[in-house]
C-alpha cells in the first residue's frame, strides 16, 4: 500500500506525458466533443482516463503512486490554466478561438464542417435564442467550450414586428 514499484519521479514524468499528449488528443478532436459531452462523448472520456491509467502509474498500485499521480496532474492543469491566463497565444493555441457560423442570416458551411457541427445542433441553439430560421440571426458563434451563442437581428425575435417598441 505504501511502497511504489517505481521511482516517483518516472509516476510524476509519466502523468506529464498522458497530460499533453490528451490535450493534444483533445484538441484535435474540436470545440464540440469537449464543450457540448453527448452520451458516448461521456463514456469516451470515462473510457479514455481508464485506457491511460496504466501509462501514467507504470502498473503501480499503491496509494503512494495514486496521489503522485493525481497530485501531478492537478498541478500541472493549475499551471496550464495560469500560463493560458497569461498568454494569448498559449490559449488559443490549447483552447483555440470563437468561430463565426452565422452571419447577418449568412450561413458559414465551412466552419460547420470545420467543426463537425450538425444545422440540428445550430438549429436547436437558434431557437433557444427565439429565432426560428437563420435569416434571424445577427450573429451566431461556435464558443471555445462548445457552447453556440445567438444573437437575434434586432426586432427579429418570433412574435416581434420590427419597427414597434418592445414591452
Amino acid at each position: 500500500m505504501w511502497n511504489i514499484s517505481v521511482p516517483w519521479w518516472e509516476i510524476v514524468l509519466r502523468g506529464i506525458i498522458v497530460y499533453v499528449f490528451l490535450i493534444l488528443l483533445l484538441r484535435i478532436t474540436g470545440k464540440r466533443q469537449v464543450g457540448q459531452l453527448a452520451p458516448f462523448d461521456l463514456v469516451l472520456l470515462l473510457v479514455l482516463s481508464n485506457s491511460v491509467q496504466n501509462s501514467m502509474n507504470a502498473g503501480d498500485n499503491s496509494l503512494i503512486g495514486g496521489l503522485i499521480s493525481a497530485t501531478t496532474l492537478v498541478g500541472l492543469n493549475y499551471l496550464v490554466g495560469m500560463a493560458t491566463y497569461r498568454s494569448k497565444k498559449l490559449e488559443a493555441m490549447i483552447e483555440g478561438r470563437p468561430q463565426v457560423i452565422v452571419h447577418n442570416g449568412k450561413l458559414f458551411d465551412d466552419v460547420m464542417s470545420r467543426s463537425q457541427l450538425t444545422h440540428h445542433e445550430l438549429n436547436a441553439a437558434i431557437r433557444r435564442a427565439g429565432c426560428s430560421s437563420i435569416d434571424k440571426v445577427q450573429l451566431a458563434v461556435l464558443e471555445n467550450n462548445g457552447a453556440i451563442s445567438v444573437v437575434a437581428l434586432q426586432g427579429a425575435k418570433d412574435g416581434e414586428i420590427p419597427g414597434s417598441p418592445v414591452s
